[in-house]
């Protein structure tokens, strides 16, 4: 074969391989394909998805009614709802709903022992949502990770924060509990047994008087 013919050829391989080779989608296309609901819950994008706070309600609100129905709180399901919750308190912030979703979100958190998670979405609350009326048992809970031994172990904090309750909110429905946790913390089962059993003694003594 010549060499003339074999350009030829050649030239005409590679047109053919142009014509034959898929074009990208179009713009129409792809954003026809991002403003999908399904692709905008898949890909999370803050500039469509989070904006649709009745979208991230009806999720979240979804997910609680699941957990309801569960007499344990698995792993995969506690970070499902996590991330539901949150992204509704976050991107929703004026919502009325979100300080309770956030508190929500750490009591399933501490259910699957996530205690950072926990921790963090408590402080954001207490810090965002100070005037609601959900603040104390923010507080209360945060408190309880601080009392734990196997939590956060934080006596001193613990301390400040029942007493915060105490002080700030004695007629919310947690200043109650507050004054007994502050009763015993600090102490050792020896000590509470101890206390226990010089109750029950008075009451026995008590009850003999009579």
């Amino acid at each position: 074969m010549k060499k003339t013919n074999l350009i030829l050829v050649f030239f005409f391989l590679i047109l053919i391989t142009s014509c034959t080779e898929p074009k990208p989608a179009s713009k129409t296309e792809k954003d026809k394909a991002i403003d999908s609901v399904a692709n905008r819950e898949k890909m999370r994008d803050p500039k469509n998805y989070f904006k649709d706070c009745k979208l991230l309600l009806a999720e979240a609100s979804k997910i609680d009614s699941v957990l309801y129905s569960e007499t344990e709180v698995n792993q995969a399901l506690g970070n499902k709802a996590i991330k539901a919750f949150t992204d509704y308190a976050y991107y929703c912030p004026n919502d009325s709903l979100s300080p309770i979703f956030l508190i929500k979100t750490a009591q399933i958190a501490t259910s699957i022992n996530n205690i950072p998670q926990a921790k963090t979405v408590l402080e954001k609350c207490i810090a965002d949502y100070s005037k609601s009326k959900d603040i104390t048992a923010a507080i209360f809970l945060l408190a309880r990770l601080y009392d734990e031994t196997t939590y956060l172990n934080n006596e001193e904090e613990a301390r400040r924060l029942y007493q915060e309750i105490v002080d700030k909110y004695p007629k919310c429905a947690e200043a109650e509990s507050a004054k007994g946790a502050l009763k015993f913390i600090g102490k050792t089962d020896a000590d509470l047994i101890k206390e226990f059993k010089k109750k029950e003694k008075r009451q026995t003594g008590d009850k003999k008087q009579d």
